[in-house]
């Protein structure tokens, strides 16, 4: 045999490359020889046990050798079914690795128990990452600590496809002081690979639900892993999941936060207070926007210590009732008075009764005092009403128009009248502005018609032309002032007057938002654009026929 696998091996050397199939028949031939060869030392006596040893080990080198070199004409199939029939695991393996058959080889690591020498494996660049999530609920189940340091380790894992092996390790009694490895991994997807997966971060939630100690569980819930990102939530596990979970493991401190997260307020105060009393007023101290809302919260605790303390010893009354001033006079003892017993007696209560009348006693005076400083504000206002009909400015006889430029005190037959006005003695109406100005009442129109806007202007004008059909015969005593008699004795052609004079002499069109407006006016109208194109400069028709004349110089 030894001689024919001699043969063979030497044949296979002189075959030419094109020789293909006599190739792989010749090498599947010797592959079969050797595994003989191996197998029959195996079966010999132990009668010389070392020279045995060192021919087999020397013999299982020879056929690796032989299958690192021929593993590309080798059939892979027919291989290693002749491998696995002869019971040559190892060799298998091996040549399961040579030809890139790496899901063989992780199984059969994962068999003997060899979990680093598995993970190895799947570190290869070559290996598919899809291998990584096939043999992750062996690995973990197999190795937690060196499973969990590897998917650390690598970069390009989806932890969400690591969730199966994850809950199949969880669901697995653990000992107490052991360090949970798979909270390990979920906790440096969260903090240190900033994961926003709900599903990794709903898993960490329920594993640390199921620790006996909440405070890891409230670190979570309490941290915002999105703060700072626009548009984004502050957190990414499902609310609602968490409360169910915290309600089924009793993690009430847990469900308190989760209903004040959720703005349930009235919830989280009620369950805080089967838990702690203290951390119910927390809780009734966070709403800040809702004044109502906040006092309803502080009854609820008013209303626990007070039931509380009932039925026991007048020290206990007086407990509820000092409560009071932990709210900040939020709540008052006519808030708290239904909650005590009937058989409470009075002098239990003589002292917060006593601060609340004080308390009343301060409000009535405050009160006094403002309606007083109102009284007096309606009188000042009455005085400047009375001021103001007796209010005059002082024309100066030069002083002109501010439109027109002509005198304001000038007389003439065409500025006698406005439309809608009648003239003062030999002057026309005119009007003067605190700042100064002066302007002819229809020059005035005129100029704030032509600066408003289109509908402003509509109005102005219609009421010019409500006041001409009309024919106002009421005269004002003086130029824009009314009096008090005035005012309530007006007639309809006075009211569109006044409505005229608010129109477009509420402010000086000088000082006011009219010139401010005009500020982005352009210099030149639209309709100006003729009178722009008349002054352009147009060049000089038939230049040919003009000579040059160079002059000496």
């Amino acid at each position: 045999m030894d001689a024919l696998r001699t043969f063979l091996l030497r044949k296979l050397d002189n075959l030419a490359k094109d020789d293909k199939c006599q190739i792989t028949m010749i090498s599947t031939w010797a592959t079969e020889l050797y595994l003989d060869k191996i197998n029959r030392l195996l079966l010999e006596d132990d009668t010389a046990l070392e020279n045995r040893n060192s021919e087999y080990h020397s013999i299982i080198k020879e056929f690796r050798a032989f299958l690192s070199d021929c593993k590309d004409v080798l059939d892979e199939v027919t291989t290693m079914r002749l491998l696995e029939s002869y019971g040559r695991v190892e060799e298998l393996v091996y040549f399961a690795s040579l030809k890139e058959q790496y899901e063989i080889v992780v199984h059969y690591y994962i068999q003997q128990g060899e979990a680093k020498k598995a993970l190895e494996v799947l570190r290869k660049l070559a290996v598919p990452i899809d291998l990584q999530y096939k043999f992750a609920p062996d690995l973990i189940t197999l190795d937690a600590y060196e499973t969990v340091e590897s998917w650390m380790a690598s970069n390009n894992l989806n932890p969400r496809k690591l969730i199966p092996a994850m809950m199949r390790y969880s669901s697995e009694p653990h000992a107490k002081n052991e360090t949970h490895e798979v909270i390990k991994y979920l906790e440096f997807c969260v903090h240190r690979l900033h994961n926003e997966d709900p599903g990794i971060h709903n898993l960490l939630l329920s594993l640390y639900a199921k620790q006996e100690d909440d405070s890891s569980l409230l670190r979570f819930l309490q941290c915002k892993f999105g703060q700072g990102r626009e548009n984004g939530p502050d957190f990414f596990y499902d609310p609602k999941y968490a409360l169910r979970l915290c309600l089924k493991e009793k993690r009430m401190r847990a469900c308190v936060h989760i209903y004040s997260m959720m703005s349930m307020h009235e919830e989280a105060v009620a369950l805080a207070l089967q838990v702690d009393p203290e951390l119910a007023m927390a809780e009734a101290d966070k709403v800040e926007d809702d004044e109502d809302l906040r006092k309803k919260l502080w009854l609820m605790v008013a209303k626990h210590v007070i039931e509380q303390e009932k039925g026991t010893k007048r020290e206990n009354i007086r407990k509820a009732i000092a409560f009071l001033k932990e709210t900040d006079g939020l709540l008052k003892i006519e808030d708290i008075l239904p909650f005590f017993p009937d058989f409470a007696l009075i002098d239990d209560f003589k002292e917060a009764i006593c601060s609340s009348l004080e308390d009343y006693n301060k409000q009535i005076e405050l009160l006094k005092q403002e309606m007083n400083d109102a009284t007096h504000g309606a009188d000042n206002i009455r005085n400047d009403i009375s001021a103001l009909a007796q209010r005059y400015a002082v024309i100066d006889r030069d002083e002109e128009c501010g439109v027109c430029k002509r005198k304001i005190l000038a007389v003439g037959g065409d500025y006698r009248m406005a439309l809608g006005y009648t003239a003062v003695g030999p002057m026309a109406p005119f009007y003067v502005f605190p700042c100064g100005h002066a302007f002819h009442a229809h020059c005035l129109i005129a100029h704030v018609t032509r600066c408003t806007n289109e509908s402003q202007a509509e109005y102005i004008l219609d009421l010019q032309k409500q006041l001409t059909l009309l024919g106002s015969e009421a005269r004002r005593e003086s130029n824009g002032g009314m009096t008090d008699e005035s005012i309530t004795s007006m007639n309809p052609a006075d009211k569109l007057r006044s409505q005229l004079d608010d129109a477009v002499a509420s402010e000086c069109p000088f000082c006011g938002e009219l010139m401010i407006r005009e500020i982005s006016l352009p210099f030149i109208l639209p309709e100006e654009a003729q009178q722009v194109a008349s002054w352009e400069i147009k060049p000089p028709q038939n230049l040919g026929n003009h000579r040059s004349i160079s002059l000496p110089v």
